[in-house]
């Protein structure tokens, strides 16, 4: 609507309807028009075509507008930084429709000459550009990880399959996925080879494909598939070789043996845990086998000791509401506790975050109230007091030192001018991990996986500083970010900076990320004696205490 000039009363009362729909948790399922005017309270306009797209999926308006919209349009204003009113400027002024056609603008510097845009504007574009495009193709392993585990299943239910697993990245959990690879056993490979083309959702490479492998990939969505195959008398082997990177399979061993030497002198193997005896080795989790770590926490006797998310006790990091959540503070709470949660740490927006509803100072007195009052209500389960304060250009926090004496904690996260060199994010970062008040460094880079690079910063001066003034660092479990990045996890713990695995949650179904920090976390070996929401609601709870307390002597 705004790239066509529709008028702009109209496009406030769309957007006004979508934002009432998604913070009120409205359900326009299965509703007549005259239901969605009175539950979601629109107008019958707006009613009628939000019927229609539930029912039919489109409407004529709707139809029209995407008529009149170059399809390379839409892909633009994907596009970081963009908007409708840059992109219609872009598609008007230099005739660019396509991603294609605005990189070569900006490669030109066509994009910096034309009005309101520039240089530094023409350079974020091409960054943004070039980003996109060396991420074609590739997926997060949380967004694909059910289809994934769906698609096993019909695979397993072939006939002459006895066993199949995912190898490879999608085996080691890494947070993006390039390509799934399986490992089919299967004493008839030429047969199972074309049953598995019978299989709907999958699309066969017949040029890349040989007799020994199925390439191709999913349909919908797009993922690419590698499918190896092996006898199942040598199934153990293969597996080992398929899961492991080459620096985890040519590691050397005591002898100057590498696993793989191990591999071919015994095998064939009955089972992992055989071979990992035979190697000198505990069994190793497959999303450990990078080549990093592993084998020094094996050695240390350490893998049994790796977080896993019983081991959790509560939940800090969260949104409500008051900020830019879409379920209240109490259905946050009781959700939480009816996981089985000891605590949660409600942690809105602060006040510079005007663009997520960010708290005002009587705001945050509004919501402290209702804090105690739940926790009157809630007993045992508590709900801690905390702010995501905004980390200001200089480092500092964002509000005066008697509101943040009254919280319980701070994560305090970079959200605003993130076009930073080294020097600049690392000086801001460390400037706010030195105020007494930061109990708690959120997601350090500020990266979004796949969609952004976060800024770069120095992570060892980081996690020093950390270190030394005591600060948390959090491992932000939403799966776009995954941040800190687990390679830096084994460094903090040596350091003795402890780790919380924070979901960032806007809902309460954000809440199931957890589970990804926690693989994470694995990865980087983090224990659960190092993680610091394994602790538990008294633990933590004193923890806060005796942390403001020391503030206030200082």
């Amino acid at each position: 609507m705004e790239l066509h000039d529709e008028n702009s009363f109209k496009i406030r009362n769309y957007q006004s309807a979508l934002n009432n729909i998604d913070r009120n948790d409205i359900s326009i399922i299965d509703k007549s028009v005259e239901q969605l005017q009175a539950e979601a309270g629109m107008g019958k306009s707006i009613a009628e075509f939000v019927f229609a797209l539930v029912t039919t999926g489109t409407h004529p308006y709707l139809e029209d507008l995407l008529a009149k919209t170059p399809s390379g349009i839409l892909e633009i204003l994907e596009i970081k930084g963009l908007g409708p009113k840059k992109v219609k400027a872009l598609w008007e002024d230099l005739n660019i429709t396509s991603t294609h056609e605005l990189l070569e603008a900006c490669q030109s510097g066509q994009v910096a000459k034309a009005k309101g845009f520039g240089e530094k504007t023409q350079e974020s574009i091409l960054q943004s550009l070039q980003f996109r495009e060396a991420n074609q193709g590739k997926w997060l392993y949380a967004d694909i990880e059910e289809l994934v585990t769906a698609l096993g299943d019909q695979i397993k239910g072939l006939n002459g399959v006895t066993e199949v697993v995912t190898v490879g990245e999608f085996a080691r959990k890494s947070e993006i996925i390039e390509t799934v690879e399986w490992l089919i056993a299967t004493e008839n490979q030429r047969d199972t080879l074309s049953k598995l083309s019978g299989l709907k959702n999958l699309e066969q490479d017949q040029k890349s494909s040989s007799p020994f492998k199925w390439r191709g990939k999913m349909i919908e969505p797009e993922v690419n598939m590698l499918i190896h195959f092996a006898k199942p008398s040598h199934f153990v082997e293969e597996k080992i070789v398929r899961t492991g990177t080459k620096a985890h399979l040519l590691y050397l061993e005591e002898g100057e043996k590498t696993l793989v030497d191990v591999l071919r002198e015994n095998a064939p193997y009955i089972s992992e845990i055989e071979f990992f005896e035979k190697a000198g080795l505990p069994w190793i989790p497959e999303e450990l086998r990078e080549g990093y770590i592993e084998f020094d926490l094996a050695k240390a006797g350490k893998i049994p000791q790796l977080l896993e998310e019983k081991d959790l006790k509560g939940i800090l990091h969260n949104h409500s509401t008051y900020s830019d959540g879409k379920h209240t503070l109490r259905q946050m709470a009781e959700y939480c506790k009816e996981l089985g949660y000891q605590y949660l740490g409600i942690s809105d927006h602060s006040r510079t975050a005007f663009y997520a509803g960010g708290l005002e100072i009587e705001k945050v007195q509004k919501q402290h109230q209702e804090i105690d009052q739940l926790n009157k209500e809630l007993a045992p389960f508590i709900i801690f007091k905390g702010i995501e304060s905004d980390i200001l250009t200089d480092g500092s926090l964002d509000y005066p030192n008697e509101v943040l004496a009254s919280f319980d904690f701070i994560v305090s996260s970079i959200h605003s001018n993130l076009g930073m060199d080294r020097k600049k994010a690392t000086t801001r970062l460390l400037n706010a991990v030195m105020n007494p008040y930061t109990t708690i460094l959120g997601h350090p880079t500020g990266r979004l996986l796949l969609r952004r690079e976060g800024y770069p910063i120095d992570h060892k001066a980081i996690i020093d500083a950390c270190a030394v003034h005591n600060v948390v660092i959090e491992i932000n479990a939403n799966p776009w970010r995954l941040d800190l990045d687990w390679r830096w996890v084994d460094y903090a713990m040596d350091k003795g900076v402890k780790l919380s695995i924070n979901p960032d949650a806007h809902e309460m179904e954000g809440y199931a990320d957890m589970k990804y920090g926690v693989i994470a976390g694995r990865k980087g070996g983090l224990t659960k004696d190092m993680t610091f929401n394994a602790m538990s609601a008294d633990e933590i709870g004193k923890y806060f205490q005796d942390r403001k307390s020391k503030i206030k002597k200082g």
